[in-house]
C-alpha cells in the first residue's frame, strides 16, 4: 500500500472490457443474465453506439483509445495492403497509429498500464502487454511473435501459469486464457488502466451465425467472466474505487456468400497473380468483410472500374458504391478510389481465382504453411456501414467517475476515447469525438 501512495498517479483505476461483436440486439438477453444485468442497471450507459467505417475490430479498437476516425488515426483496415503476400500482415503494432492513445495519456501522467489482446498494441509503451499478434512468418511461432511485440517477462509468467488453457486461437479456450491472465494481472500488478479484449462471441458468430445457440452460449460465458472480474475487484478492495467499462466494437450480420472483386479485375486485365499472390495490378480490391476498398493506380481506368462496380450493384453483389472522397467523409481511407458496401448477405474476400463462394462451400486448398480450408465461408461478419439498421453496439461505465443509472440515447464510437479520458481526469489534445458529459460526474474541461 505504501508504494501505491507514493506513485505519481493519483486517480482511480479503470478497467475497459471489450466484448467483440456484442451489440444492442444482445441487450434483452444480456440483461437477463445475473452479472451483466446488475452492472447494466447500475451503470451509466448508451445502448446504441454507432461504430466506425469500416466496422472492423482493429479500426474500431484504435478509435476507442484515440477518439478518432480510422482516416485520422491510420488504422483503416484489419489487414495491411500487401498484395504479394498470400497472408498479409495485420496492423499489429502501435507504430501504425497516428497521434496519442489513452494508454499514452495514463503513462505520461505516471500511471501504469496493462493490455491483454487489445488490438494494435504491439511494441506499445504498455508496462504489462500481451498484444494480439499472430505468427505470420515461417520462422515464427505464437510465443516468439508475442514476446517480440509485448512484455516478455510478463508474458512468460502468464504462459507458465495459464498456457495450458489455450489451444491456439480456438474459443472459448483463448478467452479462458485471457480471463485467467487478467485476474492474475489485477491481483499482482494493480494497473491504473487495464484494457482487455474478449473475442468469444465474435468467433462463434463468424462460424455459426448471429443468433446461433453457440453465440448465446458465448454470451453466457462472458457473463460468468464478468462475475469473476467483479468478485476479484471486491476481494482486492477495488469494488467502489475502480471504474469498470464494458463496451462493444461493432455488431455482426448474417451472410451467405463471399464475393471476390479481384476476380473481376483479373478478368478485365487489370490484375494478375499466382499462388494467391497478386504480382501486378492496376486495380486492386482489399477486403473489409462487409465492405471493400478498391484502389486504382491507373486513373484512366476510373470510368471503366466504376462501370464494372455499377454492374455488380445491379446484380445485388453490392448495395452502395462510395467514391474515395465520400469514403473519407465517412471516416474511412480516402486514398481508395471507391469503397463498395456489401449487398444482402454479401461480404468480400481478396481472392482472384473465383468470382464468389456460396453458403456451404469450402475451399480445401492448402496454404504454403500447410493449413487447410483457408476460406471456409463465414455465416456472419462485420465491416459494414455502421448506419445499417440493427447494427449498433453498446457502452456502459460503473464506478466513481460515472453517474449511476445515467442514460445517453445514442453516441458514436469516437466519443468513447474522450469520455474515457475525461473519466480519468485527462483529455486528448485532438479527437474527433466529444465527451459524453451526461454519463460522468466530471465535466472533462
Amino acid at each position: 500500500m505504501r508504494e501505491e501512495k507514493q506513485r505519481p498517479w493519483g486517480g482511480d483505476p479503470m478497467i475497459v472490457i471489450s466484448l467483440d461483436a456484442v451489440g444492442t440486439e444482445d441487450l434483452p438477453f444480456l440483461k437477463s443474465l445475473p452479472n451483466f444485468g446488475d452492472f447494466w442497471r447500475e451503470a451509466a450507459v448508451c445502448e446504441r453506439v454507432r461504430s466506425v467505417y469500416p466496422s472492423l475490430t482493429y479500426p474500431a479498437h484504435t478509435t476507442i483509445v484515440t477518439g478518432k476516425y480510422p482516416a485520422n488515426h491510420g488504422i483503416v483496415n484489419n489487414l495491411r495492403i500487401q498484395p504479394r503476400r498470400e497472408k498479409p500482415d495485420w496492423f499489429w503494432q502501435r507504430r501504425f497509429v497516428r497521434g496519442e492513445t489513452l494508454y499514452d495519456l495514463v503513462r505520461e501522467r505516471g500511471g501504469r498500464t496493462a493490455a491483454l489482446l487489445w488490438p494494435v498494441t504491439g511494441k506499445a509503451g504498455i508496462r504489462w502487454n500481451l498484444p494480439e499478434v499472430l505468427p505470420n512468418r515461417p520462422w515464427q511461432n505464437q510465443i516468439t511473435a508475442s514476446f517480440f511485440n509485448g512484455s516478455p517477462l510478463y508474458e512468460l509468467r502468464l504462459e507458465r501459469k495459464f498456457g495450458h488453457l489455450r489451444e491456439g486461437v480456438r474459443q472459448p479456450q483463448l478467452d479462458d486464457f485471457v480471463q485467467a491472465s487478467l485476474l492474475d494481472t489485477l491481483k499482482n500488478c494493480r494497473p491504473d488502466l487495464t484494457l482487455v479484449h474478449f473475442t468469444d462471441v465474435d468467433s462463434c458468430r463468424h462460424l455459426h451465425g448471429v443468433k446461433s445457440p453457440q453465440a448465446e452460449e458465448a454470451l453466457r460465458r462472458h457473463d460468468r467472466r464478468l462475475g469473476e472480474i467483479f468478485s476479484a475487484l471486491e476481494t482486492l478492495g477495488l469494488k467502489d474505487r475502480a471504474n469498470v467499462v464494458i463496451l462493444g466494437d461493432h455488431y455482426q450480420m448474417d451472410v451467405d456468400r463471399a464475393v471476390c472483386l479481384n476476380w473481376y479485375f483479373a478478368r478485365a486485365g487489370w490484375l494478375s497473380g499466382r499462388d494467391g499472390r497478386v504480382l501486378v495490378w492496376k486495380v486492386l480490391a482489399r477486403e473489409c468483410d462487409g465492405s471493400c476498398y478498391v484502389y486504382v493506380r491507373d486513373r484512366s481506368l476510373m470510368g471503366p472500374v466504376r462501370e464494372l462496380l455499377e454492374r455488380l450493384l445491379c446484380r445485388g453483389l453490392a448495395s452502395r458504391i462510395y467514391t474515395g472522397r465520400e469514403a473519407a467523409a465517412l471516416g474511412a481511407d480516402g486514398s481508395c478510389a471507391f469503397m463498395v458496401e456489401g449487398g444482402a448477405g454479401v461480404y468480400y474476400q481478396n481472392r482472384f481465382d473465383v468470382p464468389e463462394i456460396r453458403a456451404g462451400a469450402q475451399d480445401g486448398a492448402g496454404t504454403r504453411n500447410g493449413s487447410a480450408a483457408r476460406n471456409l465461408l463465414q455465416k456472419a461478419t462485420h465491416g459494414f456501414y455502421p448506419g445499417r439498421p440493427g447494427y449498433t453496439t453498446i457502452f456502459g461505465g460503473r464506478g466513481p467517475a460515472f453517474r449511476p443509472g445515467a442514460r445517453v440515447e445514442t453516441m458514436s464510437l469516437v466519443d468513447e476515447g474522450p469520455t474515457l479520458a475525461a473519466a480519468l481526469g485527462m483529455q486528448f489534445s485532438r479527437a474527433d469525438g466529444k465527451i459524453q458529459k451526461n454519463l460522468l460526474f466530471i465535466s472533462g474541461n
